[in-house]
């Protein structure tokens, strides 16, 4: 995790520390040890503090740019399904501050980075299936729904920001016309899904190591969740952007989850050919809009380093578009803008 230092020039910083002075003397909160714990994409960062029991965690949301809100309740609801969140110690939502309990220093993620073996690999990522069934469980009702026009509209991202800015390249009118027909079937087909609860980033950066081996994750960085079609969060795990999964290894996670959620009776259908295809078509949304999303955090942002998974991503997207005829179109455009020759004179394939 990042220990650099905290910079005392910090504008919240200031506020953040008269926040904890506030706070029940039970909490044991120590705040000379405050030091930083991470940062995502957004305007959230988190700190890390000893207190009586051990650690934990502060997230520092500034309220002009983000809304605490949200992380509140679906810690709630996740809660009560069972499964491994931080728990709310001491909140300000006006000023953005939430004391939570603290999941450990380790992300799926990090682990792999680390070298895992098969065996353990699979230790993980077995439970973590099965946390992704009984989120699927927890009630959806009221939140923010994952339709149609939201998709099609995040597929705008990857034309502005990947396309046209990272890419510096036009969609030819043929190619703009091809796109517009595959981009529809691709949002209706995911939009005709059964709606679950959706993590929306349900992958190895936001799964936390369990505390017994054989044990569940923790789950962080929930607060973006949606009632979305449910094959989302399983396309995110088998094509996490942040780490390459082979297509044997997808498949046995699909199957995993596939056989976990018939039995837990979530609507998956009975026919694993085509939950394939579907949680297939899914990725291939998520994916788009990653590529311009990343394209966007280093071009606007200045945050360099999401650019390092293009490649990864890119090939994830060619996985899916090259096995399917409706969407070869893609393909050659993805194609054109990597430089990738066709693979016939003709550029079908």
């Amino acid at each position: 995790m990042d220990s650099r230092p905290i910079s005392n020039a910090d504008s919240r910083l200031s506020a953040l520390h008269a926040w904890l002075a506030t706070l029940s003397p039970e909490l044991g909160i120590a705040p000379h040890t405050l030091r930083p714990a991470s940062s995502d994409a957004s305007f959230r960062r988190y700190f890390r503090l000893d207190v009586r029991d051990g650690t934990a965690i502060i997230m520092d949301a500034p309220p002009q740019h983000e809304d605490c809100r949200p992380f509140v309740h679906i810690a709630e609801r996740l809660q009560q399904a069972g499964l491994r969140v931080p728990r709310i110690l001491a909140q300000d939502l006006d000023q953005g501050f939430l004391l939570l309990s603290d999941l450990g220093t380790h992300t799926y993620f990090q682990a792999l980075q680390e070298g895992l073996n098969a065996q353990a690999t699979h230790a993980l990522y077995r439970p973590a299936l099965h946390a992704l069934v009984r989120m699927q469980q927890a009630p959806y009702e009221g939140l923010p729904v994952y339709d149609a026009t939201r998709l099609l509209e995040e597929l705008g991202v990857f034309q502005e920001w990947y396309v046209q800015k990272h890419c510096g390249s036009t969609l030819s009118a043929s190619e703009g016309d091809a796109l517009n027909v595959l981009f529809a079937q691709l949002v209706a087909d995911n939009a005709s899904q059964p709606n679950v609860l959706v993590h929306r980033d349900f992958h190895s950066p936001n799964l936390m190591l369990p505390e017994t081996e054989g044990g569940e994750p923790g789950i962080i960085d929930f607060q973006d969740a949606v009632a979305g079609p449910i094959t989302y969060d399983i396309a995110s795990l088998v094509t996490d952007a942040r780490y390459t999964w082979e297509e044997p290894e997808q498949l046995d996670w699909a199957i995993r989850y596939w056989e976990a959620a018939r039995a837990a009776g979530l609507p998956v259908g009975d026919d694993f050919a085509e939950f394939h295809r579907a949680y297939e078509w899914m990725s291939l949304q998520r994916n788009l809009r990653i590529l311009g999303v990343f394209a966007r955090l280093s071009l606007r942002d200045s945050k360099h380093h999401y650019i390092d998974h293009l490649p990864r991503v890119h090939e994830y997207i060619r996985q899916v578009a090259s096995r399917y005829g409706a969407l070869r179109p893609l393909l050659r455009v993805i194609d054109r803008l990597q430089g990738i020759e066709p693979t016939n004179p003709f550029g079908l394939r």
